[in-house]
C-alpha cells in the first residue's frame, strides 16, 4: 500500500476509521527524513492491513505542534485511536518490522485498562 499524506482535514477520519495507522513526521529539508522515506515506503508495501501516512511538518505545523514534534523524522503508531509508539529518528527496515509486529501483538484491552488506571490515579 502506498503511503498517504495526512493533513488537518483528513487526520481525524484516518485515525478513527483504521485499526493501525503509522505516521512519519517529516520535512522536505530533512536529510534523515529523505533517507528513511524509501525504507518506509518499502515496508508499507508489505502491510496491506496498516495505513502508512506522512505528515509534512512544514505544511502541517498545527498537527506537528499538537503532537509536540521536536525532532524529525518522528515515527508514531496509533492503534485503535491510541498512541502506542512514538520515537524520533529513522529506523532500519528490520527495526520498523519489529515495531509493527509488537504493535500488532499488543493486547489493547490491557492498554485501555492501564490508561484508565493512570487517569484515575492521584497526582
Amino acid at each position: 500500500m502506498a503511503t498517504i499524506e495526512l493533513t488537518q482535514a483528513n487526520f481525524e477520519p484516518t485515525i478513527t476509521n483504521n485499526d493501525i495507522v503509522i505516521i512519519d513526521f517529516w520535512a522536505e529539508w530533512c536529510g534523515p527524513c529523505k533517507s528513511f522515506a524509501p525504507t518506509y515506503e518499502e515496508v508499507s508495501n508489505k502491510h496491506e492491513d496498516i495505513v502508512f501516512a506522512k505528515i509534512n511538518t512544514e505544511q502541517e505545523q498545527g498537527l506537528a505542534g499538537h503532537f509536540n514534534i521536536r525532532s524529525i523524522p518522528t515515527l508514531m503508531i496509533f492503534r485503535e485511536q491510541i498512541i502506542i509508539f512514538s520515537q524520533a529518528g529513522a529506523l532500519a527496515g528490520a527495526q520498523l518490522e519489529d515495531v509493527i509486529e509488537k504493535a500488532k501483538g499488543l493486547d489493547m484491552n490491557m492498554v485501555r485498562e492501564e490508561i484508565a488506571k493512570q487517569e484515575t490515579a492521584p497526582a
